[in-house]
């Protein structure tokens, strides 16, 4: 596994790891565990790292690089419905617990959502309460904050 480090400076460090083909994780830093057998290689993640730059200069709406989703099959469905969610957009736990056919699935969505191994690729982050208001966040709230900003999502 490889991985390199990113500094965003919009919203710290973040960690990206895979391998020569695959984008497995992209985690914040200060949440992650660099293992010991992991090699350091900036140069693989090459094509991430421009369009994440991309991303946070408000420029790429739709990341275009090869990922790997990884956990339960429930985790993975969850995972694919959130790249269905459009830039700048908002949906709530319960749709996308509809949408994936388990319409009673709301609190399970949550924790999925939360163990998003591709953090801001796999918008986890435009996912809300359906009340309207933020809800939680794998890393900090204030995080999810900032990348709805980014996003022009104002009212949360």
């Amino acid at each position: 596994m490889f991985y390199t480090i990113y500094n965003t400076a919009y919203i710290g460090d973040i960690i990206l790891f895979g391998d020569k083909k695959y984008l497995y994780g992209l985690e914040f830093y200060k949440n992650s565990i660099i293992k010991k057998d992991w090699i350091e290689n900036r140069q693989i993640f090459d094509k991430a790292l421009k369009e994440l730059a991309l991303y946070f200069n408000g420029k790429l709406k739709n990341f275009s690089i090869d990922i790997k989703l990884t956990g339960t099959p429930f985790q993975k469905k969850v995972y694919q419905e959130l790249l269905n969610i459009p830039y700048g957009k908002t949906v709530s736990y319960q749709e996308i617990a509809k949408k994936i056919g388990n319409p009673k699935a709301s609190r399970a969505v949550g924790n999925a959502n939360g163990k998003n191994p591709i953090a801001v690729i796999v918008p986890c982050h435009r996912v809300i309460s359906k009340n309207g208001t933020i809800g939680g966040f794998s890393a900090e709230v204030e995080i999810k904050r900032k990348l709805l900003k980014l996003e022009g999502v104002t009212d949360v």
